[in-house]
């Protein structure tokens, strides 16, 4: 298959867009277009309508030929998916049938050396999904230590974040760390490489990925962003791609797709009712096909809900882990 081709390809795509089950007429939101993949699906029913977000101007400038074939049924919007109830609102959508978002980065942008997600190409220690803001060579160079190790152990996952904040400390010293590879080599002289198992700088690249992106905030402020928009019997669909968005999403929902207890000391205190039933008891997973042709595939797990006709419930706070303000300033 070729690059090209490989791209327009969502993972759990099919799935995805059977679970949205979308009808004519019908308003939905691909909160991360990406290579169009899912508003490909949803357009493929006649008379439905797709509002797509991206926060990267190449995804949004890859879509303009999906937008003049689609005939006003596709509108584009730069944003993060964190706006997407603002974004609805300035499209005239109040309301919408269904939301469907893929949670990370996307194929073409671990594609695109001079992005620098990726360390199997060299290119500059970038990382943002937005080109804007403190990219992940300024967090590198300007993080104390202590958020260093905090930001690749708490987003990375990296048991070994505290020798490998100390060797970039070290590092730093003697020369910015300015490309993928130099952080790459730095990362795997620090986490001895395993037979057979994942390169040793991958959990600390995603830990400065989602860092530099705020990712998780963001997650965690579209899910509610989409409780707020969606119309009763409305469909969220939610793929993600590691076990931190994951739980996220899973957490979500189960605080919103049951009635909260009641306390024994406040019984008169009125429990908000649940403001979605969740249709995929447990989450669904690629088949063996889809992991062969597309590697990257391995981890996602598909969430669905629908939305009740109960008010959305407030906003629960995230926790108090490393932000990009506090640690790197202004940028």
């Amino acid at each position: 298959m070729s690059m090209s081709a490989q791209r327009h390809i969502s993972v759990l795509g099919r799935e995805a867009v059977e679970w949205l089950a979308p009808r004519a007429g019908g308003i939905y939101v691909d909160a991360t277009f990406g290579a169009g993949g899912y508003s490909r699906g949803i357009l493929a029913v006649a008379g439905t309508k797709v509002i797509g977000i991206d926060r990267d101007r190449t995804a949004i400038a890859g879509g303009f030929v999906l937008v003049d074939r689609s005939e006003g049924r596709l509108v584009l919007v730069q944003d993060r998916f964190s706006r997407l109830a603002d974004v609805c609102a300035a499209q005239g959508a109040d309301a919408v049938d269904g939301v469907v978002m893929d949670v990370g980065v996307s194929s073409m942008q671990l594609d695109q050396a001079e992005r620098g997600f990726s360390f199997r190409f060299d290119g500059p220690l970038d990382m943002r999904m937005g080109q804007e803001g403190p990219t992940a060579s300024d967090v590198v160079a300007r993080a104390s230590e202590a958020d260093l190790a905090n930001i690749i152990y708490i987003f990375g996952e990296e048991r070994n974040s505290r020798r490998i904040a100390r060797a970039v400390v070290a590092a730093r010293k003697e020369a910015p760390i300015v490309t993928t590879r130099a952080l790459a080599e730095l990362v795997a002289k620090v986490v001895r490489a395993k037979p057979n198992e994942i390169h040793p700088a991958t959990r600390t690249f995603q830990a400065l990925r989602i860092f530099v992106n705020e990712e998780l905030d963001e997650l965690h402020a579209a899910l509610s962003a989409a409780e707020r928009v969606l119309k009763p019997g409305g469909r969220l669909v939610v793929v993600s791609f590691h076990s931190l968005e994951d739980r996220i999403v899973k957490n979500f929902l189960s605080q919103r797709g049951k009635a909260a207890a009641g306390s024994r000391h406040l019984p008169e205190v009125a429990q908000a009712a649940p403001s979605f039933e969740i249709l995929t008891k447990r989450p669904i997973t690629p088949g063996e096909a889809e992991v062969a042709a597309n590697p990257r595939a391995r981890s996602a797990k598909l969430r669905a809900a629908e939305r009740t006709a109960a008010p959305a419930h407030a906003g629960d706070s995230l926790p108090a882990w490393p932000r990009l303000s506090d640690v790197v300033g202004g940028g």
